[in-house]
């Protein structure tokens, strides 16, 4: 059987959480990247043959240091970085109170923030709009509330309509499920990982 190949073209599949630690007060954690010297939710790319889920928890686990237990999934965003288009999937996630790991040597710093001070220190404005939209539902369930759950949120920023700018437009939001692509290939697997 042949290896498939990676092309510019396949999309990254990335997954993380939205992590919180305390019930009475959370605060959100929000990771440092060393290089890029941002601020950005804790997520990392799928390995071979592994799961959304279980990325993310050993994504989040690498980047702050504390074990999680995973609740509900909050949905995705879906942007496109250094010519591919990117995809990742959230969900809700409590920390263990005190670290059970190193961090990973790619994060400098872990911050755990209340909600309105996480949103104003993460770096890009797709991750800002997605804990707005998010960061709500994640305290009153982390509270635990009993209110009826939202819909996952789907977040989409797409690429600028000219090469030469490589700058993305706003965010477009939906809290309802995209409608199916007609086109085969990439759209077709995008709409696949989309759909859980």
């Amino acid at each position: 059987m042949a290896k498939k190949k990676t092309t510019t073209r396949d999309p990254i599949l990335a997954a993380g959480g939205i992590v919180t630690r305390g019930t009475s007060k959370p605060s959100f954690a929000v990771v440092r990247l060393r290089r890029q010297k941002s601020w950005v939710l804790p997520k990392g790319k799928l390995n071979k043959n592994e799961t959304a889920i279980a990325a993310a928890q050993r994504e989040v686990l690498e980047e702050t240091g504390h074990g999680v237990a995973i609740h509900e999934y909050l949905g995705s965003l879906a942007y496109v970085t250094s010519g591919r288009p990117k995809i990742v999937k959230f969900w809700r996630m409590e920390a263990s109170r005190k670290p059970v790991g190193k961090l990973m040597k790619d994060v400098s710093a872990v911050r755990w923030l209340p909600l309105d001070q996480a949103i104003k220190k993460l770096t890009h404005e797709r991750e800002r709009e997605f804990l707005m939209r998010v960061g709500p539902q994640t305290l009153e369930q982390t509270r635990g509330g009993k209110g009826r759950k939202a819909e996952p949120v789907e977040i989409k920023v797409m690429p600028a309509p000219s090469r030469e700018t490589p700058r993305a437009r706003p965010a477009s939001v939906a809290s309802s499920k995209p409608r199916k692509p007609a086109a085969k290939g990439l759209a077709m697997t995008l709409w696949r990982w989309l759909g859980r």
